[in-house]
């Protein structure tokens, strides 16, 4: 599924809903796209990652998942 395209006025106010963090494209472990924290958010080396449903984010801390990064990310 291709990553949805935002202008760049709407990527600026996408943040992280608990933290208030930029939130970075990635793709899921299921290859759907989703918005991630770009900086740790639920602890040292733990981020939250909101789906993207019909290319829409959905911004609900109820809806995040919390996953682990490495140093690499």
């Amino acid at each position: 599924m291709a990553r949805p395209q935002y202008e760049p006025w709407v990527r600026e106010i996408l943040r992280c809903p608990v933290g208030g963090h930029e939130l970075v494209d990635v793709v899921d472990e299921d290859g759907q796209p989703a918005l991630q924290c770009a900086q740790d958010c639920d602890g040292p080396g733990r981020r939250r990652r909101f789906p993207v449903v019909d290319g829409i984010p959905v911004l609900l801390a109820d809806d995040a998942t919390v996953v682990a990064v490495g140093d690499g990310d």
